[in-house]
């Protein structure tokens, strides 16, 4: 069963329909003995660092993730705001992030020329660095929304890459643990591959 982990944030329906149309069993649960019996979770989330930092530390739902995640190596994939939750930390907000991968979240403001637009929003491409368990190749396209970017300090962690004024992380790998910086769930048929690759992930 994939866990689809509620913290208040994110389009945890949409993923949930789109896993059941794949044929895979899902459910959205913010209890923490759910978290501790699934055998895969995803992390979505849109919205604020700190916000979502605070939604995870609510009802013990943090130390259950870090149990099945970082104890048991349950595989987990992390999507755009929820990816950058697992880093240590992000210029958003003022808190620290779950720390999982030596990443930190960076604003584009700043970093990109005046002509480039923020948020980031809409389709863009990734291209593949490595071999990842995750399924997309570089004509396969992914809607995204976000205004910070995920930048690793190793840059092995990187399986796939995206330009917009800068490149960034887009898929992130790291032994069990997965992220995304798109939307797989509104990404039509490129996200139904990705997700299906995730949920039959031994």
């Amino acid at each position: 069963m994939i866990t689809i982990v509620d913290s208040g944030l994110g389009n945890a329906g949409s993923i949930d329909n789109m896993l059941k149309r794949l044929g895979h069993q899902a459910r959205i649960s913010a209890d923490p003995e759910l978290v501790r019996s699934a055998a895969r979770l995803i992390l979505p989330g849109v919205g604020a660092f700190d916000h979502g930092m605070a939604g995870l530390e609510r009802n013990g739902l943090r130390e259950a993730l870090e149990e099945r995640v970082l104890r048991d190596r349950v595989p987990i994939l992390g999507i755009c705001l929820g990816l950058q939750l697992m880093t240590g930390g992000s210029e958003e907000g003022s808190r620290a992030g779950l720390g999982w991968v030596k990443a930190s979240t960076r604003a584009f403001r700043g970093r990109v020329g005046p002509g480039v637009k923020i948020p980031h929003m809409g389709w863009n491409t990734v291209k593949p660095l490595r071999e990842c368990p995750l399924e997309f190749d570089g004509a396969s396209r992914f809607y995204f929304v976000h205004s910070y970017f995920v930048e690793c300090e190793d840059p092995s962690l990187a399986c796939g890459r995206t330009e917009y004024g800068l490149p960034f992380t887009s898929v992130l790998c790291s032994g069990n643990i997965l992220g995304v910086q798109f939307h797989p769930e509104k990404s039509h048929r490129f996200g139904m591959t990705l997700l299906d690759s995730f949920a039959r992930r031994a």
